[in-house]
């Protein structure tokens, strides 16, 4: 009995996660089939990791509040792009220049976010299919203030390097130029670098510190019971990963070869889930999440539903201007009309793989999915040249597996429902 209940909690894990599994093979295999190596390929994940996982951040408070999956974060991600021309315009650089724009994108998220919202309110059941035409609307008046308003109606100098010949528009790329030459390239990973194993190392330390200390409160709480297999089994990871650390170091392993990562970003990183876990433990997270689970228990609760759900999709928005300014940093390179065309469908495609869904999403989901999805990326074309002998093939199923990924997990989520609301009946 005990083994027949084991293997259905296996089934039932493996069926919440199998979009999560199928891109785990997938890495699997194209390491397996490829040529490509553990230090080139760990130097090219954390490096899409740390520009990315910002923007997949910022979808985890509108699903908690039941606004399901914020494909409008494009618009955070626009006025992101707009601060950073800014900036680049009077010639701005640095962390200073960084910082600025910082702080002109915000309160323009903070307008995108809430005009996003009271729309989402309107379109009350609907909202994700809302937020992708409010992408399109957006990018449409983004153009037109980018192609036609500076240049025509503001007036610009012709010969200024943002600005199009002819004197009306910006030019289709921006170089933000170097940090140490006062640019914005690298002006926040420059902050300082570690080595990658050393941070492995100091990152499964604490997580395993924070571990013990929890069981050890735990137990002065009188809540002591035996430790569950999740818990052993995160212990066990950490103490795994900080071995193959010591070792990579003793043996001076390819993966010493993995470049460094910037600690400017991984601190902010850190800092963001941190502030989405405590968030959830405050009294704006507790309605966020009853507002998410039935919004008319909510409001009899004595909740603003419509104000709580506002509130969550400027902070949305607002991360995913942040998130934007810190992935065209790392870039170098803004490219004006297109750079922000696919970061909803990107972040969206990321937490599904990570296990989320249109009910639910957590930190440690966002994480996971970033780092399944990226790594999908970078392996694609290794297999087309693999398997096929053309890595065209693999950029073409790029674009198949961020569709194809949307829609099966969607389909998933459906399906799920319906069964569940048959067995309730």
């Amino acid at each position: 009995m005990k083994k027949d209940s084991m293997l259905r909690t296996v089934g039932k894990w493996a069926g919440d996660n199998v979009v999560m599994l199928i891109f785990l093979a997938f890495t699997l295999v194209g390491l397996l089939v490829s040529d490509v190596t553990l230090g080139w390929f760990f130097s090219e994940l954390t490096g899409r990791m740390y520009r990315n996982c910002f923007l997949v951040l910022s979808l985890i408070i509108p699903v908690i509040a039941g606004l399901g999956l914020n494909f409008g974060i494009v618009v955070g991600a626009m006025a992101g792009q707009l601060a950073i021309i800014f900036v680049r315009f009077f010639g701005w650089g640095g962390i200073g220049g960084l910082l600025l724009a910082v702080l002109v994108s915000t309160p323009l998220a903070i307008l995108f976010g809430w005009m996003t919202g009271k729309l989402y309110n309107k379109t009350r059941g609907q909202e994700m299919i809302a937020s992708l035409i409010v992408g399109y609307f957006a990018n449409g008046l983004y153009q037109f203030l980018l192609l036609f308003v500076i240049g025509v109606v503001i007036k610009v100098p012709s010969d200024h390097p943002l600005i199009k010949p002819d004197g009306v528009g910006i030019r289709s790329t921006v170089d933000l130029g170097m940090a140490d030459a006062g640019g914005l390239k690298y002006a926040l990973d420059d902050l300082g670098r570690i080595p990658f194993v050393t941070a492995i190392i100091i990152m499964a330390s604490v997580i395993l510190l924070l571990l013990v200390l929890r069981q050890v409160r735990q137990q002065k709480m009188g809540r002591a019971q035996q430790k569950s297999p999740i818990v052993i089994f995160n212990m066990a990871c950490c103490i795994l990963v900080i071995g193959i650390g010591i070792h990579a170091m003793v043996t001076n392993s390819s993966l010493m070869m993995v470049s460094k990562v910037p600690v400017g970003i991984l601190v902010l990183i850190v800092l963001l889930c941190v502030f989405i876990e405590g968030l959830m433990k405050t009294k704006l997270g507790q309605d966020f999440k009853s507002v998410g689970q039935s919004q008319h228990i909510a409001e009899v609760s004595g909740v603003d539903v419509d104000r709580k759900r506002i509130i969550a999709v400027i902070i949305s928005t607002v991360m995913a201007a942040w998130g934007q300014i810190i992935f065209l940093q790392n870039v170098g390179t803004l490219n004006v009309y297109n750079a922000h065309s696919q970061v909803g469908m990107f972040a969206v495609a990321s937490i599904l793989v990570g296990g989320a869904s249109t009910s639910k999403a957590t930190v440690k989901q966002a994480l996971l999915g970033t780092i399944l999805f990226n790594a999908m990326f970078i392996m694609s074309p290794e297999i087309g040249s693999a398997v096929f002998g053309q890595a065209l093939l693999g950029e073409y199923f790029r674009t198949f597996m961020v569709y194809g990924v949307i829609g099966l997990a969607l389909g998933l989520y459906v399906w799920k429902s319906n069964k569940k609301n048959k067995l309730t009946i």
